[in-house]
């Protein structure tokens, strides 16, 4: 596997290939606007030889700084296609499944450094899962 680019915004990295139908729904919700007209920025990386790779592997493979977006196994497998969000940073490492239509607020706000990750993680259902902030 080659190094991850080194971009200012997230990667999208597809690591299961078993279920086309799942990721083409995931690149088409990730590509819908909010209902205020928000996205996420992301580079997707379509490449097999990231297939079955594990977080730990693409971290090392990441730059200093980022956020890896993972349509894994688990994500693909599920309805509402919860996507593995990893923050990789100096000072900050986490992982926080988020479902599509609210990856743009995580995305978004990490990348401007509008708000800390502790803040999406915090918000976080039981299950694990942001499905953006209640109330």
């Amino acid at each position: 596997m080659e190094r991850l680019p080194d971009i200012h915004f997230g990667l999208l990295i597809r690591t299961d290939f078993a279920d086309q139908d799942a990721w083409d729904a995931v690149l088409e919700a990730v590509k819908t606007p909010s209902e205020d007209g928000f996205r996420a920025s992301l580079r997707v990386v379509e490449d097999p030889a990231y297939r079955d790779a594990t977080v730990e592997q693409l971290v090392a493979l990441a730059p200093e700084w980022a956020l890896l977006v993972l349509a894994d196994r688990a994500a693909l497998a599920s309805p509402e296609l919860p996507l593995l969000v990893v923050r990789v940073s100096p000072h900050e490492n986490g992982q926080l499944r988020v479902i599509p239509a609210q990856l743009w607020s995580v995305e978004n706000n990490i990348s401007l450094a509008n708000m800390d990750w502790a803040e999406f993680t915090s918000s976080a259902d039981a299950d694990g899962v942001y499905r953006g902030f209640s109330g």
